[in-house]
């Protein structure tokens, strides 16, 4: 691939932004959401069914795939792209996240760090040079530079220790990862709930140059108004010429707070993992198909919505299959969730082109505040 990776900002409303990113492999719109493929699949969907609900790339599991089934197995497969028959834009994280998960089972040192497999208990190494090299053989379209990220609430001097590590971690993916066309290196803001701290990251961060930025460190326990309060500063310290990412984010409400503080990308695996419960994300807010009051509604579950579940099945229905437990059920709420949080975006990307996003936020909050459909 030699087309080079660029970001051309459209237009913006207050801190809100809309724009394009171009890749290789086709355009990713933003404010852009992006369903997670843990495991080379976003579970209950098929790739065809993930792309009609809207979304332009997907997000793959570095920690995961170099597990099972191995990143030069998925190379020798073509790369990832091919192995799970999605040939849009693809960007993987850098495993930190799942390390950071497995505080029993890891230990961490200057050079990476060295775990123990939650599958089989085998003993790995991920540095910032092996998971570049991962992601490479993955044949990502956008690669995350390896990070540490702890825990919220941490005591200042921890998360000071934590950003500096990650700071010189990046200094490291980025000489690890060279100079690729077609492909984009991200590195990653860490800093925790401290201005300072976050301010000093972007600044090493932006000396050491990169494609795009992502704001870590977030939605890891600290709520939503300690997230916000980041949010309010931390995009302001990040080139605005380049994509901004935020991490691991989240629920509708959190989506359309980050989206109004300047961010363009975001990932969360909510949708699909509440689709596998029985929960359903509406333009009224999350309904819960176990409840026996749908057990004889023939209406919808969102009457504006397009996709399958809300075009041919009563919510008698989804409450069925639910209740028994049959794989449908999973399959139609992952599919009806992934397009509401497209929706959501392509409703976002409309208003801050048309300059009236807080007018539409206006809006969004007033739906939710109404509350499901009554019962019949």
């Amino acid at each position: 691939m030699t087309q080079r990776f660029t970001f051309a900002l459209q237009a913006t409303d207050g801190a809100a932004r809309t724009g394009v990113i171009h890749t290789p492999r086709g355009e990713i719109r933003t404010p852009a959401f992006m369903p997670v493929g843990t495991a080379a699949t976003v579970k209950a969907m098929m790739p065809e069914s993930v792309r009609e609900t809207g979304a332009d790339i997907l997000l793959g599991n570095t920690y995961h795939l170099m597990l099972r089934p191995g990143a030069e197995r998925v190379a020798r497969m073509g790369g990832l792209h091919q192995f799970m028959n999605w040939q849009r834009p693809i960007l993987t994280d850098s495993g930190g996240f799942q390390v950071m998960s497995l505080a029993d089972l890891r230990k961490l040192t200057e050079k990476g760090v060295t775990f123990r497999s939650h599958i089989d208990g085998s003993k790995h190494e991920l540095t910032p040079e092996r998971s570049m090299e991962i992601q490479k053989l993955l044949g990502s379209d956008i690669v995350m530079c390896f990070d540490e990220c702890p825990a919220l609430p941490a005591d200042e001097a921890r998360v000071a220790a934590s950003m500096q590590l990650s700071m010189r971690w990046a200094a490291r993916s980025k000489e690890a990862f060279g100079d690729r066309p077609g492909h984009a290196l991200f590195g990653i803001m860490q800093g925790g709930v401290t201005k300072d701290l976050r301010e000093e990251s972007a600044k090493a961060l932006t000396d050491i140059g990169f494609d795009g930025y992502a704001i870590g460190g977030l939605a890891v326990g600290e709520g939503q108004e300690a997230m916000f309060s980041v949010l309010d500063y931390a995009p302001g310290f990040l080139p605005q010429d380049k994509p901004r990412y935020l991490m691991g984010v989240g629920k509708p409400d959190d989506i359309v707070g980050a989206v109004k503080r300047g961010v363009d990308m975001m990932d969360c695996v909510l949708p699909s993992r509440s689709g596998r419960t029985g929960q359903g994300w509406t333009r009224r807010g999350q309904v819960n198909l176990r409840n026996a009051r749908h057990a004889d509604d023939p209406r919808p579950l969102d009457a504006e919505c397009g996709c399958p579940a809300c075009q041919n099945y009563s919510r008698a229905y989804l409450h069925h299959v639910v209740k028994a437990q049959e794989i449908i059920g999973s399959m139609l709420l992952t599919w009806h969730n992934l397009r509401y949080y497209q929706d959501l975006m392509a409703g976002m990307r409309a208003a801050i082109g048309a300059g009236r996003f807080a007018m539409w936020e206006a809006e969004f909050h007033a739906r939710r505040a109404e509350g499901d459909i009554a019962p019949l």
